[in-house]
C-alpha cells in the first residue's frame, strides 16, 4: 500500500513527481531503449542548445522595478531594496545574470525553478539563492497549508548531512512551468523522453557506426565446425573492427565467407532520422528551427518574422511567469499596490536602423516622443532641457477635428466685407470730384491700394 500510496497522489497532496520524487524517470527508459533524464538530455546537442538560447535570453533581458505615480504613469523605483536584487545582485556570490540564468535552466529541465527568500528581521528580502529541483517537495500539512521540504547536502553544507529543511512558502520563490494541479510543473524532458531518447539513439548508433570503421555487421561463414568461434570472433573484431582498421584487406581460409548483414545508413534513412527529431526537440521548447542552427525551411523573408515571433509566442509566456511570481511572493500587500517588476523586451523587438529612424520619425512628428526619448533608446546621451531636448513637437497644419473648416467659413466673408468698402470709395471719390477726372484716378487708385 505504500508505494501505490505514493504513486496515486490526491490533489490536497501535491508532489513534484519529475523532480522530488523522479516518477516520471524511475518508471522505465524511453520506447527507444534509452534512459532519459535531465542529465543525460543535456547531452543532446538540441537539447542544450533550446535550453541555452532560452536561459540566456530571459537572463539577458532587463528587469526593473516600477512604482505607480499619482497621474496613471510609472517610474523605476531605484530606492527600492528589491531593486539591486533583481537587476544586479541576488546575492554576494551571483549577478542577476546568473541567477535567472540559473532558474531558467531549472525551469526547462525539472520543470520548476526554486530560490529561498533571505530577509532581515524588518521583513524585507536582502538575498535570493537558488535551490536544486530534484531536492525539493512539495506538500500540505494536516491544516491544508502547503510547505516545502528541500533535502541539504554536503555539497550545500559540509557540516550537515542529509538534513531536511522545512521552509513556509514566504520563504521560497517557486515558479513553476506547465502542470496539472497549479502547483508544481511537470519536466518537459519526463514528457517528451520518447522523441529525446529516439535522438540518443540516432546519436549512438551513428557513434558505433563510424568507430567500426563505417562498416556494417556481418556473419562468417565455415564450411565445417569451428572448435572455438569465441575466438575466432574476437580475433576478426581485434584486426578488423574499428576505424582504426578500417579498408584493411582481410584474408579468409579454409572456404570462409564474410557475409554482412548490417542495414546501410541510407536504407534507414539515418541523416533524415536526426534532422527530423532536431525538429522535434526544437517543437517540445517552441524554439525556431533556425535558433538551433536548422536553416533549411528559413530565409531573409520570414527569419525576421520568425525571430519577433520567438519573442511573442515563446519568451512572453514565460517572462509573465517569472513576473506573476516575483509579484506574488516578494512583496507585501502594500507593496503590491505600489509597485510592479517588467521585463524590457524592446532590444529584442528592434528592427532595422531604416525602420527604426522611420518609426521615430513618425513618433517625433506626431508628438508623443520627444528627442531624448529616442536617444535613450538609441543609448546615445541626453540633449539638455535648455536645448530642447525634452520638447514635444507637432505639426503645426493640424487643427482639432471639431475646428475643421473654421477658416474656410471665414475667409469669404472678409473678401466681400473689402469689396464693399472699396465700391463705397469708389462711390464717394466720383460724387465728390470737383477739381476733375485728372486728379480723381490717382487718388482712388491711391486709397484702394491702401484698403486692399
Amino acid at each position: 500500500m505504500g508505494l501505490l500510496s505514493g504513486l496515486f497522489r490526491s490533489r490536497d497532496k501535491p508532489q513534484n513527481r519529475t523532480s522530488g520524487s523522479a516518477y516520471s524517470f524511475f518508471f522505465g527508459g524511453s520506447s527507444a531503449g534509452k534512459r532519459v533524464n535531465e542529465r543525460s538530455a543535456m547531452q543532446m546537442t538540441a537539447v542544450y542548445a533550446c535550453v541555452r538560447i532560452l536561459s540566456e535570453a530571459i537572463a539577458g533581458l532587463p528587469l526593473h522595478l516600477y512604482r505607480y505615480k499619482g497621474d496613471g504613469g510609472k517610474e523605476k523605483a531605484l530606492d527600492h531594496s528589491l531593486y539591486r536584487l533583481l537587476h544586479d545582485e541576488p546575492n554576494p556570490e551571483m549577478s542577476s545574470f546568473v541567477f535567472r540564468e540559473t532558474l531558467m535552466t531549472h525551469l526547462l529541465l525539472w520543470g520548476n525553478a526554486y530560490a529561498q527568500i533571505i530577509r532581515n528581521g524588518k521583513g524585507e528580502v536582502i538575498a535570493l539563492y537558488p535551490l536544486m529541483p530534484d531536492r525539493m517537495t512539495v506538500d500540505r500539512d494536516g491544516n491544508g497549508q502547503l510547505y516545502y521540504e528541500y533535502t541539504v547536502s554536503m555539497d550545500d553544507a559540509p557540516t550537515v548531512k542529509g538534513s531536511v529543511v522545512r521552509l513556509k512558502p514566504s520563504d521560497v520563490l517557486h515558479i513553476p512551468g506547465l502542470g496539472f494541479d497549479g502547483l508544481v510543473g511537470y519536466s518537459p524532458i519526463a514528457m517528451a523522453k520518447n522523441a529525446i531518447g529516439m535522438a540518443i539513439a540516432c546519436e549512438e548508433y551513428g557513434a558505433k557506426f563510424f568507430a567500426n570503421g563505417a562498416a556494417p555487421g556481418g556473419v562468417l561463414e565455415h564450411p565445417g565446425t569451428i572448435k572455438d568461434p569465441q575466438r575466432v570472433r574476437e580475433s576478426w573484431q581485434s584486426t578488423f573492427g574499428g576505424s582504426g582498421n578500417a579498408n584493411k584487406i582481410a584474408v579468409l581460409e579454409e572456404g570462409m565467407k564474410y557475409t554482412p548483414i548490417g542495414i546501410s545508413p541510407e536504407q534507414a534513412q539515418f541523416l533524415e532520422t536526426r534532422k527530423f527529431q532536431i525538429n522535434e526537440i526544437a517543437r517540445i521548447f517552441r524554439v525556431p528551427p533556425h535558433m538551433v542552427g536548422d536553416l533549411e525551411k528559413s530565409s531573409f523573408s520570414n527569419i525576421e518574422q520568425q525571430s519577433l515571433e520567438f519573442v511573442k509566442y515563446t519568451l512572453e509566456p514565460w517572462l509573465v511567469r517569472w513576473e506573476q511570481s516575483i509579484q506574488r511572493t516578494l512583496f507585501s500587500e502594500e507593496e503590491k499596490k505600489n509597485y510592479f517588476v517588467k521585463f524590457n523586451v524592446e532590444g529584442l523587438l528592434r528592427g532595422d536602423y531604416a525602420s527604426r529612424m522611420s518609426g521615430y520619425a513618425t513618433a517625433r512628428q506626431n508628438g508623443w516622443m520627444s528627442a531624448n526619448d529616442i536617444r535613450e533608446l538609441e543609448n546615445l546621451d541626453r540633449i539638455p532641457k535648455e536645448e530642447g531636448g525634452d520638447l514635444y513637437l507637432i505639426n503645426g497644419n493640424m487643427l482639432p477635428l471639431e475646428n475643421a473648416g473654421a477658416f474656410a467659413n471665414t475667409e469669404p466673408r472678409k473678401e466681400e466685407t473689402s469689396g464693399e468698402e472699396v465700391l463705397e470709395m469708389e462711390e464717394s471719390d466720383r460724387g465728390g470730384d470737383t477739381a476733375g477726372n485728372q486728379d480723381a484716378v490717382p487718388k482712388r487708385h491711391h486709397r484702394r491700394g491702401k484698403l486692399v
